[in-house]
């Protein structure tokens, strides 16, 4: 704790004296004015304080990562909404029932493991006109995260995006993607009677 030591300076301060010298003392400081914030934001969406105080330390490792990618005016403000998404991501990535590591080279695995056991396998055929009916960004992020195996930061550093829009990208497009062929699979069962 810094005991109250750096109080006098401001939020934006802090922060461009971080961005500036690169010193981690002064993120800390900023960081540290905000746990209690950050702890009762997670236990408002988590509701289990374990899940909490891990929300937390994710939320600071995100901030180091991310906080010179950019220009933040309020900082309070911007740290709550990285922490409401971190812990709405959680509560999504909960409720999924498509797992996050894919064990196959394909969405399709995914997609099949929740099918019905009546429903009919998957063509690669049907699986491409899914992956077209996606918007561009998270087609290109499936393809590149599932069937390219590159990580999150290789597709940041050759897309353009943000770790955090990759994510969405990848999370979007997967639910996007299972919602297309089950709702092609149902249109050709009934087409077929």
């Amino acid at each position: 704790m810094n005991n109250g030591r750096h109080d006098h300076i401001d939020d934006q301060e802090l922060l461009r004296r971080y961005l500036q010298e690169q010193d981690r003392l002064w993120l800390g400081i900023l960081l540290e004015r905000y746990t209690l914030l950050l702890f009762g934001v997670c236990m408002k969406y988590l509701k289990d304080e374990t899940q909490a105080q891990d929300a937390v330390q994710q939320v600071f490792l995100k901030v180091i990562q991310e906080v010179h990618k950019y220009r933040i005016d309020y900082f309070k403000s911007w740290l709550y909404t990285v922490a409401k998404n971190h812990c709405l991501t959680v509560l999504r990535d909960k409720k999924r029932a498509i797992p996050v590591e894919l064990t196959d080279h394909s969405p399709i695995a995914a997609v099949q493991e929740e099918a019905e056991p009546e429903e009919e396998a998957v063509s690669p055929e049907l699986l491409k006109d899914a992956l077209d009916a996606l918007s561009a960004e998270q087609r290109q992020s499936v393809i590149l995260f599932y069937l390219q195996k590159k990580s999150y930061q290789e597709i940041s550093a050759s897309e353009g995006y943000s770790l955090l829009q990759v994510k969405s990208y990848i999370q979007n497009g997967k639910r996007n993607l299972k919602l297309l062929i089950q709702k092609m699979l149902k249109k050709a069962k009934n087409e077929n009677g």
